[in-house]
């Protein structure tokens, strides 16, 4: 019912195959990999080279969140690069509709990301080609950030736009949040209506030792918190 999708945003990128390799062993569902450009957000991370070095150390989904613009150029090097899931933000498509039929197109899942200040009608006109819905609960750019509680309201309001298009299609479409998700909250957002859950600073500040199974307590925490809501 929940997937946790540790972001390697907050990684030790010394040894990232390590990294993907122990917390998908400690539990996590995806890997969310932040793509960011020094252009559309100001930081610099991780491009199609990365996303293919660490693909073969795992075969949990690879969720790659673009923080590019244009996106159009680089869906399909990801696309090719292993990643399953690609999400981009309306603002960075000059025509959202062909962008995201370009990731389905390349074999992969597609999504759209909301900015904490970005109105939700965007998906209104594409519900047909959304797999994936991203809500920023931080402004993006930096890991390590504070979830910004007016999130929930926004959840809520997407979750009704995505639970009524199941009603009339079939068709199912996850609800996602990235930013500030942590063990104290986590319970409080699945019950305003999201599945998805990134968690970086959270999981992956939880140590920096050699024991491979350092992160199945965070892990195994954060699942706790929403056994209880799904109970």
């Amino acid at each position: 019912m929940y997937r946790i999708a540790p972001s390697l945003l907050s990684a030790d990128f010394a040894c990232l195959g390590d990294e993907v390799r122990n917390v998908v062993a400690s539990g996590a569902d995806w890997i969310h990999f932040d793509v960011m450009d020094n252009h559309y957000v100001p930081n610099l991370t991780i491009g199609p080279l990365v996303c293919e070095a660490i693909r073969p150390h795992t075969s949990a989904p690879i969720d790659v969140h673009l923080m590019v613009k244009p996106v159009d150029r680089i869906i399909p090097d990801f696309a090719k690069a292993g990643a399953n899931i690609i999400t981009f933000h309306p603002e960075a498509s000059e025509h959202i509709d062909r962008s995201l039929g370009l990731i389905r197109d390349s074999g992969c899942q597609a999504g759209l990301v909301f900015n904490p200040a970005t109105p939700l009608h965007h998906m209104d006109h594409v519900m047909d080609k959304l797999d994936v819905v991203l809500l920023m609960s931080v402004n993006p750019g930096f890991g390590g950030q504070k979830f910004i509680p007016e999130t929930l309201n926004k959840l809520r309001a997407a979750r009704d736009r995505i639970d009524a298009y199941a009603a009339r299609s079939g068709r199912r479409i996850l609800l996602e949040i990235d930013g500030g998700v942590k063990t104290d909250n986590i319970a409080e957002i699945a019950r305003a209506g999201a599945d998805t859950f990134v968690a970086g600073s959270a999981v992956f500040g939880a140590g920096r030792d050699e024991d491979p199974n350092r992160y199945d307590s965070i892990i195994g925490a954060l699942r706790g918190e929403l056994a209880r809501v799904a109970a």
